[in-house]
């Protein structure tokens, strides 16, 4: 099943994301095969905000155990993380 991550910064923690970016992308290429799309949300200046991920995980447990291991989760970056099951519809 296809799962969207609707991760939150905590505000004024940006340089936490910076410190924590390449342990994080390093994470996400051990997923690679699950991994269908991330990338940061931006403030209006381009200042990353945020992450969306849409990742596929045969369970609800496999992707918060994913989310638990995630360096950004480790790092305490996030205010908020969101998982919710998705489809794609559009394009067919």
């Amino acid at each position: 099943m296809l799962y969207v991550i609707d991760c939150t910064d905590k505000a004024g923690h940006l340089q936490t994301r910076l410190d924590n970016r390449d342990a994080h992308l390093s994470y996400l290429e051990g997923f690679a095969r699950q991994l269908v799309m991330a990338g940061p949300f931006l403030s209006e200046s381009g200042d990353m905000i945020g992450s969306m991920l849409i990742m596929e995980f045969d369970t609800l447990s496999d992707v918060e155990h994913f989310c638990a291991g995630d360096p950004y989760q480790l790092a305490d970056l996030f205010s908020s993380v969101v998982i919710r099951p998705w489809r794609k519809t559009l394009p067919a």
